[in-house]
């Protein structure tokens, strides 16, 4: 089932039923960072606040938010707005599950006085202890193999070492929560058409996150739908989608992705 909604997401999450979504990986706007047609000027600290607070009434127990943000540089200061709503998420109820890095693989215009910006957050709310944690993996660095298989040590809160049994010595480990995905023209997605959005984020880094919280015939909700990269990796993966959007040009894209796809 999927179902494409043009419209204001807290209107439309008001509607839908309470603890009905499993799974939610969206990314809001970034604080002044883009315009979005000129949709950003609705956008407010009070905005942010009732949209999370939805979030939790629909999600249903061991259900997962994925909140994908980064704050902009305003008067020489980062807002620190994505802590902000990481601590509202916790307020209403959530877990901070864990802080995720996803890590750009391009370059952006290069800053005055501070290093280059190459990073976002991906913070995963759970309500209550996740119902569903398909971790990926990765490979072994061949130079952390124990090709023994014998057990790794583990500080102890005392100070003192413990033998762990770990992943060392096999050939694949549990995935990193920092993210290095290909991102720019033609990389971020094979989509041209997605590319009129001004703000999309790759394929990859969905459709992880969609494997990793959710099983097939789940329900998944983009509230910030965008260019439709959620809805059309969910529909892939064989999950019920539900994809809300405020601008209608941005959800005809999304759209035509999603039904293409």
């Amino acid at each position: 089932m999927i179902q494409l909604i043009h419209g204001d997401c807290l209107e439309e999450m008001k509607k839908r039923e309470e603890a009905s979504v499993d799974l939610t990986v969206t990314s809001p706007p970034y604080d002044n960072l883009r315009t979005y047609n000129g949709n950003n000027d609705q956008w407010s600290e009070q905005v942010w606040k009732d949209c999370i607070t939805q979030l939790f009434r629909v999600t249903k127990e061991g259900g997962v938010v994925v909140w994908v943000v980064g704050d902009a540089t305003i008067k020489g200061s980062e807002t620190g707005t994505s802590f902000k709503q990481a601590l509202w998420a916790i307020e209403c109820g959530f877990n901070l599950h864990d802080t995720m890095i996803y890590q750009k693989n391009s370059y952006p215009f290069p800053p005055v006085n501070r290093y280059y910006q190459q990073f976002e957050y991906m913070f995963v709310f759970s309500k209550g202890k996740p119902v569903t944690y398909n971790i990926q993996r990765q490979p072994t660095d061949p130079r952390w193999r124990n090709k023994d298989n014998k057990s790794s040590s583990q500080r102890k809160a005392d100070g003192t070492v413990s033998k762990l049994k770990s992943e060392t010595g096999k050939e694949d480990r549990k995935m990193d929560n920092v993210w290095l995905l290909n991102t720019g023209y033609m990389k971020s997605t094979p989509d041209k058409i997605a590319y009129q959005h001004s703000a999309i984020f790759p394929d990859e880094l969905a459709k992880r996150h969609i494997i990793s919280w959710s099983n097939e015939g789940d329900t998944v909700l983009d509230c910030f739908m965008g260019s439709g990269t959620t809805g059309k990796m969910a529909k892939q993966l064989g999950r019920n989608f539900v994809g809300i959007e405020l601008d209608e040009t941005y959800y005809n894209i999304a759209k035509e992705r999603i039904e293409d796809n």
